[in-house]
């Protein structure tokens, strides 16, 4: 996630004279962050399930529908990203787009481990089928 985050500010680091002279640069450095972005996503998926890290998360998975607008909205994001990226990668034959296309079609699916994540934490945490546990 740092590293997705290093890759959105060097352009901007870099000077937006050196983007103006290779605006390709640019399309690189986000396709790479939108690719590392997907892995960090994919990997922060591997956390327990059983414990919220915060008490935001805590508010989203133990009120049902508040946790269920939350996974369908992920729901939504992966197929928005999936179906933009399959659509610049297939349709449009621009090599900048489809690099685009490639950097969107991997964070979508690394967003699928974060959905599992999110399921199973509002299986394990929602008041209503889970009494016994307790707001801290």
């Amino acid at each position: 996630m740092l590293t997705a985050l290093l890759l959105a500010f060097k352009p901007y680091i870099n000077g937006l004279e050196a983007i103006k002279q290779n605006p390709d640069l640019y399309f690189e450095n986000v396709n790479t962050m939108l690719i590392f972005l997907g892995l960090g996503i994919n990997f922060s998926s591997l956390q327990n399930t059983t414990k919220t890290q915060n008490r935001f998360s805590r508010n989203i998975y133990e009120v049902p529908y508040i946790g269920k607008y939350f996974i369908v909205l992920v729901f939504l994001m992966i197929g928005f990203f999936l179906g933009t990226g399959l659509l610049g990668f297939f349709s449009i034959k621009n090599k900048i787009i489809n690099e685009l296309s490639v950097g969107l079609i991997i964070l979508g699916l690394g967003m699928f481990g974060f959905l599992k994540a999110a399921v199973e934490m509002f299986e394990n945490h929602r008041l209503d089928k889970n009494p016994d546990t307790k707001k801290h």
